[in-house]
């Protein structure tokens, strides 16, 4: 690089710390219209860029300070500006967190102002992302609110607190807190409204795969009307890991509790959709699909007589229990192309031990 070159970028440099602080002077003036000002500027400044995430971190106190004042325009512009600089920076979640922003951000979350409740619950969503937030979060009462914008918030906001209960879940401590609101009922609504495939209905399954592991869990998914049926249709039609937490959902209930839950998972026309992961599923899916398919049979037998068992016997055995010719139908159609699939990959198996063998004789010549 030229003598002229680093002149240049040097003063490019200069210029651009120059803005940052002048930024930062107009953030803690006297006139509120100047303050707000600069906050929008941050927020702009910051939505695509880590350098300036790093470079306005100073900004993250005056922020939080404009968060407690009257104005709502001032704590919609400090809580977007908060925002962005907490995306993918770690210190500056948790340097917004210790500069006391939650407390104001949970009473957001109560505002009748939708923008403003809006901005909260996506704060949270990525304020939540840190490990070491998890727990103060979970503690500070956000829960409860998070599931009631969940029964009666806007569109964007309950997607937005899915997102953020989903990310909370991930601490031992706190799914116990999400159990204690009910959430499984909106969860469930949720999941009936959205698109199957949506990353939307992936987190609403994963939250609820980890609420069935409590008897309180299971017992809404069964009482819920339409609960079952709304997993079997992600099991149908979700993406591969949304597939995934519903057949585990699924798998949950009837581990724990076979008799109760099996005539329903059955009802709810299940097995095309589980015949489908055994071909076409990853393979936790495929693993689960198949144990679930093992515990709907009418009769569980002991693990040593079911080791060397056909799949397609398993499902044979499931279908003359089945009501229902469309339901049957599928699952005969189903088990076709299992086969099928399955006579595809024996012979491949076959000819990559074929080829492999020549290989080994090559080599040894």
């Amino acid at each position: 690089m030229g003598a002229d070159d680093c002149a240049s970028s040097s003063s490019l440099s200069s210029s651009s710390s120059a803005a940052v602080n002048q930024t930062l002077v107009l953030l803690q003036s006297d006139d509120p219209n100047s303050r707000v000002q600069a906050a929008k500027d941050i927020r702009r400044l910051t939505k695509t860029s880590q350098r300036s995430r790093r470079h306005f971190s100073g900004a993250v106190g005056p922020l939080v300070d404009m968060l407690r004042c009257s104005s709502a325009e001032a704590n919609e512009a400090a809580l977007a500006a908060l925002l962005n600089l907490a995306v993918k920076d770690e210190k500056n979640k948790i340097d917004i967190i210790e500069a006391g922003a939650l407390k104001p951000i949970i009473s957001f979350l109560q505002s009748e102002n939708v923008i403003l409740q809006e901005h909260a619950a996506a704060a949270l969503i990525t304020l939540s992302a840190s490990p070491l937030n998890k727990p103060i979060i979970g503690a500070s009462g956000a829960i409860p609110l998070l599931v009631n914008i969940l029964n009666f918030g806007g569109p964007q906001a309950k997607n937005d607190s899915v997102m953020a209960l989903y990310n909370l879940s991930i601490h031992p401590d706190n799914i116990i807190l999400i159990l204690q609101t009910n959430p499984i009922p909106p969860l469930i609504t949720q999941l009936k409204t959205c698109k199957k495939s949506s990353k939307i209905a992936e987190k609403c399954t994963a939250l609820i795969e980890s609420l069935v592991d409590f008897d309180e869990g299971r017992n809404v998914i069964l009482s819920e009307e339409g609960g079952i049926l709304a997993v079997v249709e992600v099991v149908e039609g979700g993406s591969v890991q949304s597939r995934e937490y519903a057949v585990g959902i699924l798998l949950t209930m009837c581990e724990r509790e076979r008799e109760k839950y099996r005539e329903a998972i059955l009802g709810e026309g299940v097995i095309p959709g589980l015949l489908e992961l055994t071909v076409h599923g990853t393979v936790k899916s495929r693993t689960k699909a198949q144990k679930l398919l093992r515990l709907l049979r009418e009769k569980p037998y002991p693990r040593a007589e079911i080791e060397g068992e056909t799949l397609e016997n398993i499902v044979c055995n499931i279908m003359c229990c089945i009501d229902g010719e469309d339901q049957t139908a599928k699952a005969r159609n189903m088990l076709s192309e299992m086969v099928q699939v399955s006579m595809e990959q024996s012979l491949r198996h076959l000819q990559q031990r074929a080829l492999s063998s020549c290989s080994s004789e090559v080599a040894l010549k």
